[in-house]
């Protein structure tokens, strides 16, 4: 789905014009706390992580979104789902990352939740791969109704892989536009 609509925001298909927020949410060292290759080290960088996300839409028609407070213009995150290969399975990976200003208001857990239920409605495994270190991003995807399947070394980081099989059923929270 290309635009979905939540509680309080709208995830909609990321476009070039997202660079500079792609950048500054990416290079930003607390955001990275728990990436393994580090925060974005220049615009270049984040540029090719934005071109990957465009062609994924390109040639998949699935990728990630901007996330935007209803009625605003700022993007205060990025996420949603994309195809990856993990241990030789093709999943969804499930994805989530904001500015530290829109931490702690549930909008990770908000744009979780509608990514796994697109991931339903396409009848395919969703993952989240996160790192043992990353507590808040173990309980977003918890909370969302995902479960620790197992663990696997990820980047040289001990993870585990959370799984959503079956989707447990939204309460009408996220409708697509």
């Amino acid at each position: 789905m290309e635009v979905v609509q939540t509680a309080r925001m709208v995830l909609s298909r990321v476009t070039a014009d997202d660079l500079i927020a792609v950048h500054e949410i990416h290079s930003d060292p607390r955001t990275s706390v728990h990436n393994p290759a580090g925060p974005s080290p220049d615009l270049e960088s984040s540029r090719a992580m934005l071109d990957l996300w465009l062609a994924d839409w390109a040639e998949r028609g699935l990728g990630y979104w901007a996330a935007r407070q209803t009625g605003e213009s700022r993007v205060i995150g990025f996420g949603g789902l994309r195809r990856a290969i993990v241990e030789r399975d093709e999943v969804l990976n499930l994805y989530y990352r904001f500015r530290p200003s829109a931490w702690g208001h549930g909008y990770a857990l908000e744009l979780a939740q509608a990514a796994l239920h697109v991931g339903e409605g396409l009848g395919r495994t969703v993952v989240a791969v996160i790192g043992d270190a990353n507590e808040r991003s173990r309980k977003v995807a918890e909370r969302a109704g995902m479960r620790k399947d197992r663990s696997i070394p990820y980047g040289g980081v001990p993870s585990g892989v959370y799984v959503a099989r079956p989707y447990p059923a939204l309460p009408g929270r996220a409708r697509t536009m």
